[in-house]
């Protein structure tokens, strides 16, 4: 409430109240000095690190929705970040140095799921 406008709050309350009633989120970080040490370590490759390190995160999130997914369970990805930021630091007393990256909301499948469009390839 404190950030989004008032015209747009219903629907984020609705969108919200839908993750508390899962079973719990998964929440993706990123260590920071993890990365800075691996480029400090491999110079020629400096400017690469910080993409890797999302292309393995993102990895990481297709393979725990895969297994939720596989015990029946539904998911989806979220980015309320930076939004959420702080309040996520200070409540799990988290290093500095941890971004998140995403938000893994799941539970038990309440509905239908929305069929997507694609552009072609």
């Amino acid at each position: 409430k404190k950030i989004v406008s008032a015209e747009q709050f219903p629907a984020t309350e609705k969108r919200i109240s839908g993750f508390k009633a899962g079973y719990g989120t998964v929440l993706f970080f990123e260590d920071k000095r993890d990365v800075e040490e691996l480029q400090k370590n491999f110079p020629t490759y400096h400017d690469r690190f910080p993409d890797w390190s999302h292309h393995s995160n993102g990895m990481n999130q297709f393979v725990i929705w895969t297994a939720l997914e596989a015990e029946g369970l539904g998911a989806n990805l979220q980015h309320y970040n930076p939004l959420i930021d702080s309040w996520v630091a200070e409540e799990y007393k988290l290093p500095k140095e941890w971004q998140l990256i995403a938000q893994m909301p799941f539970g038990t499948p309440t509905g239908e799921i929305p069929e997507k469009t694609f552009k072609p390839i």
